[in-house]
This record gives C-alpha cells, sequence and structure tokens, in this order.
C-alpha cells in the first residue's frame, strides 16, 4: 500500500529524524559492559507462541476490527527506518532464557506477572486477531529491538496499560531468581512516552546481579505500548549495554504515525 504523498513525506521526515535520534544514542552508548546479546529468530509475519502466561485479560474468541494482515506489515518498523547499527536480527538473545525467566521472591509475588510478561513479550496475551512482527539487532552494542503491530480489543487494551503504569509504585524494587544467573535485583520505574496514539503505557525495567562465575550483570529492558483503534504497538528494546530511553520513544513516536496513516489509508480504500 503506497501512502498519499503528503503523508509519505511526513513519515519520511520523521523516520530521518528518529535516524539522527539513533545515530546520536549509538555514538553515546556505553560499550565496554560484558555480553553481545543477539535477536530472536525473524517472525516478521507469524505470532510468537510462548508457554507463560499473558498478563493483560484474555481476549475474546471473535477476534477484534482492525488491520489486515498486509497492513499489519506495512506499519512495522524495520532496520531501513532506524538506519546504522540497526540490522535484521542474527539469533536468540542470550538473556531471555538466562535473565527473564526468573521466579520472584515470595515477598514480590505480585510483580511474578511483569516478569513473565518480559519473557513472553506477550503484554496483552497471545493476539486474536490479525498480527505482524519484527525484531532489529544494535550491531554496536547488541541490544534488541522487537517491535508488534496486533489488534485487540481497545478496553482489554486500556486495562492491561493501566496496570502497566502501576507497576513502578506496586514493584518498585525486589529479588528475582534467573534460570542462569542467581538471584538478580530487579528496579521498575516509569518511562515516559511522547503524547502518541489513544492510550500509551511504559516501564523500564532493570536487572544487577552476578553470574555463575561471578560475573557483573546489568540488563536493561524497556517496555512500551500503544493503542491505536483498535490497533496496537507492543515494544521491548533492551540488552547488557546501553539502552537509550530516546531509542524507546522515537520508534514509539514514529510507530504511531504509521500505524495511524495505515489505518486512515485503509478506511479511504473502503
Amino acid at each position: 500500500m503506497t501512502p498519499a504523498p503528503a503523508a509519505a513525506r511526513a513519515l519520511a521526515a520523521s523516520a530521518l529524524s528518529l535516524t539522527t535520534l539513533l545515530t546520536i544514542a549509538a555514538c553515546t552508548a556505553e560499550t565496554h559492559r560484558a555480553g553481545l546479546p543477539a535477536g530472536v529468530p525473524d517472525e516478521t509475519t507469524a505470532t510468537a507462541s510462548r508457554s507463560a502466561a499473558p498478563a493483560g485479560k484474555q481476549p475474546s474468541a471473535a477476534p477484534p476490527a482492525g488491520l489486515n494482515e498486509a497492513q499489519a506489515r506495512a506499519a512495522l518498523i524495520t532496520e531501513l527506518d532506524l538506519g546504522e547499527p540497526w540490522v535484521p536480527t542474527r539469533g536468540v538473545a542470550t538473556w531471555r532464557d538466562g535473565l527473564l525467566r526468573a521466579q520472584v521472591e515470595e515477598d514480590a509475588a505480585h510483580c511474578q506477572k511483569l516478569m513473565d510478561v518480559l519473557y513472553t513479550e506477550e503484554l496483552f496475551g497471545a493476539p486474536a486477531g490479525t498480527s505482524a512482527v519484527t525484531t532489529l539487532d544494535d550491531a554496536y552494542n547488541g541490544s534488541q529491538l522487537r517491535y508488534q503491530v496486533a489488534a485487540f480489543r481497545p478496553g482489554d487494551v486500556d486495562r492491561t496499560l493501566q496496570w502497566l503504569r502501576t507497576m513502578p509504585e506496586a514493584c518498585g524494587e525486589f529479588a528475582a531468581r534467573t534460570a542462569r544467573a542467581g538471584t538478580q535485583g530487579v528496579e521498575v520505574e516509569e518511562l515516559e512516552l511522547p503524547e502518541a496514539g489513544d492510550a500509551r503505557a511504559a516501564v523500564r525495567v532493570t536487572m544487577t546481579g552476578e553470574t555463575a562465575d561471578g560475573e557483573p550483570t546489568y540488563l536493561t529492558v524497556d517496555l512500551a505500548a500503544l493503542r491505536v483503534g483498535e490497533d496496537t504497538v507492543t515494544l521491548t528494546n533492551g540488552g547488557y549495554g546501553e539502552v537509550a530511553p530516546e531509542v524507546t520513544r522515537g520508534v514509539v513516536e514514529l510507530g504511531a504515525d504509521r500505524l495511524a496513516e495505515i489505518r486512515r489509508q485503509g478506511r479511504l480504500e473502503v
């Protein structure tokens, strides 16, 4: 689908400004931390299948209205939008199973849902309707960005976004036993997003501790989501190196603009 010329110029300008932002962020990134997480398998048109329980309310059997498959794929953010150092994913992230697959301590049992969401990357549960997802790697510092467009019922989405907004205060700091790196300290902070879409929320989660060999660990993961009508964008941006919040914010803003434009073009074609 080809956007109208004015819309195309607006999207191109947004992409250009985001590329500039990402380049600046990459130049200032800290690259001395150990570990180079790769990406997850290419799943541009497939929905990831995860075993852990989703955070949000399961959508009903009837799929919500939203984009068709071609529109959902067109709404994805790609390495062409972000520019260097972002490239298509190269494999499974080592920290996903090593750190995010974790069990919280008993005094923070209410935070288990958040850890499950970080691991499964299914904030709203498995999509009942159309979805598309892509994963990119930062070739400079090994960060990984996963971007999903999917249709969910707005009421379910808004309730889950409200739950996500409560996590910094409800969880704050707690301990979690990881699969491969022992007990880690976990900190949850609010991540402010630009006024994009109809509703939005984001948190920044950091995990610190040591590996079994005594090597220090420091993982940062941004989890952000927004709704535009019946469609959502869910984004995770994480890694052992520097994870610039400006990247998460820029991708969210560009993604909201692109999703809104594709929805508008879809209505014009009906």
